[in-house]
């Protein structure tokens, strides 16, 4: 073991990258702030992250305002019907021209000195315009666009670096499991307009999701009482039987730092249980028969069997969870956000978006089963990692038994630590190449 990585916290002139081994990890990744500030330099600011959804901003100047790193910007949707992100800074001393999380606007004003911008960002007018001379020019001082943004099925996605991957570079495998998410629709569209849950925990962002390990021991309840309560033939999955090595699930790393928890091989053997058991549910008929109609009875019954839910991390900041769309944000290596957008379907009977939103509030909510436990683990986590004897974090569960898969994911238990190396070795890539 390198022995010099023994102390936290490390100094900036440090080789981060070895602080990500084979089977195990320095606590320091979590819990240095000087690690942390150069996380925001090498990811945050580098890689392509998710800033929404163009269904939050479906009008001309609908707006949404969120943060890439520690930088504030606007997720918009102009008059000319473009959605484009740009920075919440003003071009002359860097007031943010809006404090409002979302709303609709036909112009942004500093409160500054009155600058005034149009929901594309183009400057409309500065007071006193002549004081800055003959050459200033209005066209040349807009919002800032972020260096980079491209578009994958309605979801907006930007980068602070002029220059690097692709997004369907960067996607890669994730790719299709984004397809999932929104092909539960007949018309593969979602409504981003029920709401959001946000979550604040003392805790370094690596925490959320991806660990198919924890579900039975910290949800134990939860399962518990849903097992109690199952009625006589339901289905394993439906009874909390998902996450044990004799499921026959997995996990998968999918390169780029991408990772899930594939639970299709419980869910394929349970889906004429399912099928039957929904048939009861109102309105279930006519959406299953305008999927078929929509994709065929192949590709339909496909999707079905995944609900909707790929439960994929699409690393660095967005996870496909459920049915909602989870964007996390740090903002200090023992300080995390994480929003979470209920999502609905578009062009399918009410009822069933009621049952989205009613399975969402239960295991998802502020209020719910499955959430605050997680928060608890991760606040417990982030108190163990303040001792520094032995710093170093096991990660090897399942390593020894990783196989190739044939779309080349690497796939291992659905209990086993794949999903977390996944993500630690793009984590190793990006903080190694820009030491």
């Amino acid at each position: 073991m390198n022995q010099k990585l023994a102390g936290v916290p490390l100094e900036k002139h440090e080789d981060y990258s070895e602080l990500v081994q084979r089977d195990r990890v320095h606590g320091a990744i979590y819990s240095s702030q000087a690690v942390f500030e150069a996380e925001l330099t090498n990811i945050f600011h580098r890689a392509w992250l998710c800033v929404g959804h163009e269904a939050e901003i479906p009008n001309p100047g609908d707006f949404r305002v969120t943060h890439m790193g520690k930088q504030s910007v606007i997720m918009v949707r102009g008059h000319d019907n473009v959605v484009r992100v740009v920075m919440n800074r003003c071009r002359h001393r860097a007031v943010t021209v809006t404090e409002t999380d979302t709303g609709n606007q036909k112009r942004f004003s500093c409160p500054y000195h009155g600058w005034t911008y149009d929901n594309t960002g183009a400057l409309l007018s500065v007071p006193d315009q002549g004081g800055y001379g003959s050459e200033f020019r209005l066209e040349d001082n807009g919002l800032t666009p972020a260096p980079r943004t491209d578009f994958y099925r309605g979801f907006v996605f930007a980068s602070l670096a002029a220059s690097g991957p692709t997004l369907l570079e960067h996607l890669g495998l994730a790719a299709s499991y984004i397809d999932l998410f929104l092909d539960v629709s007949p018309t593969g569209e979602i409504d981003v307009r029920a709401g959001v849950n946000k979550t604040f925990f003392k805790a370094n962002w690596k925490f959320v999701g991806m660990d198919g390990y924890h579900p039975n021991y910290v949800h134990k309840t939860v399962y518990d009482t849903r097992r109690r309560k199952a009625p006589a033939g339901v289905t394993d999955s439906a009874k909390g039987e998902t996450f044990s090595d004799e499921a026959g699930n997995f996990a998968r790393d999918l390169g780029n730092g991408h990772a899930m928890l594939d639970v299709y091989p419980v869910r394929s053997r349970d889906y004429d249980q399912y099928l039957k058991r929904m048939a009861k549910t109102p309105d279930w008929n006519e959406y299953y028969k305008s999927m078929v109609a929509a994709y065929g009875q192949e590709r339909a019954d496909e999707i079905l069997v995944w609900a909707g839910d790929p439960h994929i991390g699409i690393f660095p900041n967005l996870q496909l969870i459920g049915s909602q769309i989870r964007l996390i944000r740090p903002t200090a290596a023992d300080r995390t956000e994480v929003l979470m957008f209920l999502t609905t379907l578009k062009n399918v009977p009410d009822s069933i978006n009621e049952m989205r939103i009613r399975n969402h509030e239960s295991f998802y909510g502020p209020a719910s089963q499955g959430s605050p436990d997680d928060v608890e683990i991760f606040e417990r986590t982030q108190i163990g990692l303040s001792a520094d004897i032995n710093p170093w974090v096991l990660l090897a569960r399942g390593l020894e038994r990783e196989v190739v898969a044939e779309d080349g994911s690497i796939c291992g238990g659905i209990t086993d630590e794949t999903t977390q190396r996944g993500q630690l070795k793009q984590w190793k890539k990006m903080m190694g190449e820009a030491k």
